[in-house]
């Protein structure tokens, strides 16, 4: 067994895991590092479903980045024959003026993408379990959906095995050093060497990047699984995945009900609130949902989903990591003769791009740049003023 390889992947949760599969598959030799299971809840690509969508109001120069993340989930299909990638179509509603409706049609325009403003009566005929106050309006994007995430990160690293990768869960990295030769890899384990490294590392980024030199931020988030007062509407097949943006308590989205048996659990309707949660310690022990962090996505169910606001029967917490523009950071740390890579602040909407990220991070390592879009992305935009 060699100790020996061309690149070194710290982190195999979603875009770790996306990175080795499109790595091996170009021939490279591979070591994947994992300090916990491969999949695993501590970070944050738990949860049984991601919400994906093109009309993206974060930015539109995301888009192009979004086209080719659709294509990579196809052909992961196409290569398992196991779906991923479920075209729900997505309702966003709001009022008109706020941050997702006016960003979200400005990039669907921007970009020609389907994004059809829904009419009061479209919407009461097709969708009437939403109940908006006057002053909001309705959009659907049909093409968007959801991505399994669990299921995604096994696909990807088990086709970076069956490609020749080598994949090590459970193993932490205690300190990595560049040399005359590459770089230098301790770990719980053993020590490794390889040309080049890269960092997918979520939450634990900074405690393995003093030289990173931007601040990332680590919050809690809270989604729950809720039992509606009725199933039927609420079902797979009958109910969008949406996003609401509320004008005081900021974003909510949700799923429609997955059947376990397809999906695995947790059971129930899915919900979550995408606001910065509290900033806290990765590795701190994990603490029970409070009373008060389910009221705070409640108010979604009891304002615009009353008949979905039923019991409570999962309630689980996960990991963002924000960078200070809540963007995302894809680049060659500084002063490393290019042999290391950053991929890092997904900011909790980071799961839908894993696809294009790993081929992106691919490509970075091997080819000493992307031919994807990535330079709106790159760490010059936090120095260069």
């Amino acid at each position: 067994m060699t100790n020996n390889f061309d690149v070194i992947v710290v982190g195999l949760g979603s875009m770790g895991a996306a990175a080795s599969w499109y790595l091996a598959r170009r021939g490279c030799r591979v070591l994947g590092l994992e300090q916990f299971d491969i999949t695993h809840e501590m970070g944050a690509h738990a949860g049984q479903s991601r919400i994906i969508r093109q009309s993206y109001f974060e930015h539109p120069d995301y888009v192009p980045l979004l086209q080719r993340a659709y294509e990579n989930w196809n052909e992961l299909e196409a290569q398992t024959g196991i779906q991923t990638l479920f075209p729900t179509g997505l309702l966003y509603a709001g009022r008109p003026e706020g941050v997702v409706l006016k960003g979200s049609l400005e990039a669907a325009q921007l970009h020609g993408l389907p994004f059809e403003e829904l009419s009061r009566a479209q919407l009461e005929r097709d969708y009437p379990m939403f109940k908006l106050p006057d002053d909001f309006v309705a959009y659907y994007e049909p093409i968007a959906g959801f991505v399994t995430p669990e299921r995604a990160v096994a696909m990807f690293a088990e086709q970076a095995i069956k490609a020749g990768a080598e994949l090590r869960a459970r193993e932490s990295v205690l300190s990595w050093e560049n040399t005359s030769h590459g770089v230098s890899v301790k770990t719980s384990k053993g020590v490794y060497h390889a040309a080049k490294i890269i960092f997918t590392a979520g939450a634990w980024t900074s405690s393995l990047l003093s030289a990173l030199a931007v601040p990332l931020t680590v919050t809690r988030q809270v989604v729950g699984w809720v039992n509606p007062f009725q199933n039927e509407p609420f079902q797979l097949g009958n109910f969008p995945c949406w996003m609401i943006e509320d004008p005081q308590k900021g974003i909510f989205y949700g799923f429609p009900m997955l059947p376990v048996g397809r999906f695995g659990g947790p059971l129930g309707l899915k919900i979550g609130h995408h606001f910065p949660g509290p900033p806290i310690e990765p590795s701190a022990p994990r603490q029970p949902v409070s009373a008060q962090e389910e009221a705070a996505f409640r108010h979604a169910l009891s304002n615009y989903l009353p008949d979905a606001n039923g019991p409570a029967l999962s309630l689980k917490t996960c990991l963002y990591t924000y960078s200070p523009d809540e963007h995302f950071i894809l680049d060659f740390l500084p002063d490393q003769e290019h042999r290391v890579i950053v991929a890092c602040g997904f900011s909790g909407h980071g799961f839908k791009f894993a696809s294009v990220v790993g081929e992106v991070l691919a490509e970075l390592a091997i080819d000493g740049n992307s031919t994807r879009p990535i330079d709106f992305l790159s760490l010059n935009r936090f120095f260069d003023h």
